[in-house]
């Protein structure tokens, strides 16, 4: 149930009705509130302000039916303008980003501005009574009148905020910022910071000792075939698995799970989620409660998933290097995004694939996460298309001595210059001359660096590497 609440939380967080649905619905009670008002107190308050004079039934009527028409005319511009830009950033940058624009508050704040403003005018408009309408009684809602201009002075400010803020969020480094934000601030909610000294070698093997010889890789064949399956009964991808969920079923059923897939991967009918032992505990209702951990849907989405932020970068990079568009600057600007996010990950402990309930017990075995899965996702993926511009292979290896910096594990600096050989056994064959010469020592300096025992040194004291030629 928590999964399926934080799913359809996400999708209503990038739709373009939620948001200016509430809003509409506030400006029916904000109308409604603003009329028993103004009918217990009616407008005799108005005289003791000397700037301020009561208006008229018809006057009243006329200001309202401009405001609440023109509202609704530019609403709809807003609308096809909106629509526009995202149609265009989608075709430019690639159509996964699609819901990063939809996800953008300030263009549902600016529509549901206009709409709630038309709301108001037109439920207020309606209660204004002339004395030949109601038997010689007049009734205008002055103090109503007044909140319906202020809100025609807002939504005249927010379409500045809005004529502003359009082009600028389409600006394709505002695009890569907003990703690599959440790449980062993804990287800090899922993997803390070293405290005290990194998990001990031995207690590693201790904790691999407790995985039940049924899921170790040498086991028999009778072994692997008791493992009770559980089966999706949807077909999607995993947007989200609820932890606590899944930890409290393999409580509550005394089980050993070992996830099959984990967030972004694509499952369909059939395949199995999770295998659990010991298969006895495994009923219907146990299979049940750990089905329900897991959420299903039509697209990726970054509730749980890094590898999506990862891949949008990627993409956008990807996109920038091929030969119809021809931007190595946009490449090289995703790249220092995914540079600080690597180089954030590669001074943090990243944990356990096997997790443990309170009482210390193995309940869940988990898909590793290793500093190398993700290079190699980001940096590797690129390889290929950076090796073939002078400008983003330079970028490429700059953006791997940046993550070296804050690196202190002999494998992952070994990951590190595996990367930088790659390309440039890559950029032998797609480069030629001084461009092929110029990639090649700036490779040779980060091997050489990164093969000294104080390479951070090397590394800073580069007078090339720190005056930005790669």
């Amino acid at each position: 149930m928590r999964a399926w609440f934080f799913r359809i939380a996400d999708r209503l967080g990038s739709t373009y009705w939620f948001i200016p649905s509430i809003m509409a619905f506030l400006a029916m009670v904000l109308a409604t509130g603003m009329i028993m008002l103004d009918v217990y107190h009616g407008s005799t308050w108005i005289k003791s302000i000397p700037w301020l004079y009561a208006a008229r039934p018809n006057g009243a009527r006329q200001m309202l039916s401009s405001i609440g028409g023109s509202m609704i005319t530019v609403a709809g511009t807003v609308f096809s303008v909106t629509i526009a830009a995202v149609v265009y950033a989608s075709g430019q940058y690639g159509p996964r980003l699609l819901t990063n624009f939809m996800r953008d508050r300030g263009n549902q704040v600016t529509l549901g501005t206009f709409i709630a403003t038309f709301i108001y005018c037109l439920l207020v408009l309606r209660t204004v009574r002339s004395a030949d309408e109601s038997g010689g009684y007049s009734f205008v809602p002055n103090l109503s009148l007044l909140i319906g201009v202020g809100l025609a002075l807002c939504s005249i400010g927010v379409l500045i905020f809005f004529i502003h803020h359009v082009p600028s969020k389409i600006h394709i480094n505002s695009v890569i910022e907003d990703i690599g934000d959440g790449l980062l601030a993804t990287i800090n909610h899922r993997f803390p910071r070293f405290l005290g000294e990194p998990r001990p070698e031995e207690q590693e093997l201790a904790d691999r000792a407790r995985v039940p010889a049924i899921f170790c890789d040498d086991a028999t064949v009778e072994e692997a075939a008791s493992r009770q399956q559980v089966r999706s009964h949807h077909t999607g991808y995993v947007d989200m698995i609820d932890d606590s969920a899944l930890m409290a079923a393999a409580r509550k059923h005394d089980l050993v799970i070992r996830l099959q897939y984990q967030p972004g991967d694509f499952a369909h009918v059939g395949r199995a989620l999770a295998e659990v032992c010991p298969c006895e505990h495994c009923d219907e209702d146990a299979a049940r409660d750990i089905r329900s951990a897991f959420s299903m849907s039509s697209r990726r989405s970054t509730l749980q998933d890094l590898r999506f932020l990862i891949d949008e970068l990627v993409e956008i990079a990807a996109r920038a290097l091929s030969p119809g568009v021809n931007d190595p600057f946009t490449a090289v600007t995703c790249m220092d995004w995914l540079s600080a996010g690597l180089s954030d990950l590669a001074g943090r402990d990243l944990p356990s694939h096997l997790r443990v309930d309170k009482d210390g017990a193995l309940r869940v075995i988990a898909h590793p996460v290793s500093f190398e899965t993700l290079v190699d996702r980001s940096f590797g993926a690129l390889a290929q298309y950076c090796a073939a511009d002078m400008v983003a292979s330079l970028r490429f290896i700059r953006a791997l001595g940046e993550i070296a910096l804050d690196c202190d594990d002999p494998d992952r600096l070994v990951t590190i210059a595996t990367y930088a050989d790659r390309l440039d056994r890559l950029a032998d064959e797609a480069l030629h001359g001084f461009n092929r010469t110029r990639v090649h020592v700036r490779v040779a300096e980060l091997q050489r660096a990164l093969a000294e025992p104080d390479y951070k040194r090397h590394l800073r004291d580069s007078t090339a590497w720190l005056g930005g030629t790669a």
